[in-house]
């Protein structure tokens, strides 16, 4: 099954998420960009009193721990991000729906 990523990130806001984004080559052109990494199932970014929360659901761990090492990681630190986000959390789905 699935597992979905709880990513926050104090002090940041929307645009360093649309720095990032642009740096990794992702747009707002949803699912058919061929852009998105592999094993990436859903994404949604939001801002939070104080930063931003990014929350995702992957295939897998190892999909994820892949894009972030080989390109999101990077980006970050391009990004001026000088540690890691304030909460990292890994959530066993039960379940997930995207009706049409």
């Amino acid at each position: 099954m699935a597992e979905a990523l709880i990513l926050e990130f104090d002090g940041l806001g929307r645009d360093y998420y649309d720095t990032v984004n642009a740096t990794l080559g992702l747009t707002d052109a949803g699912a058919d960009d061929d852009g998105w990494p592999d094993g990436l199932i859903f994404h949604s970014g939001a801002g939070k009193p104080g930063g931003w929360l990014v929350y995702e659901i992957w295939e897998s761990k190892d999909a994820q721990e892949r894009f972030m090492h080989d390109s999101l990681g990077p980006a970050l630190h391009a990004a001026g991000l000088e540690g890691p986000p304030a909460r990292v959390e890994w959530l066993e789905l039960a379940r997930y729906v995207s009706p049409a």
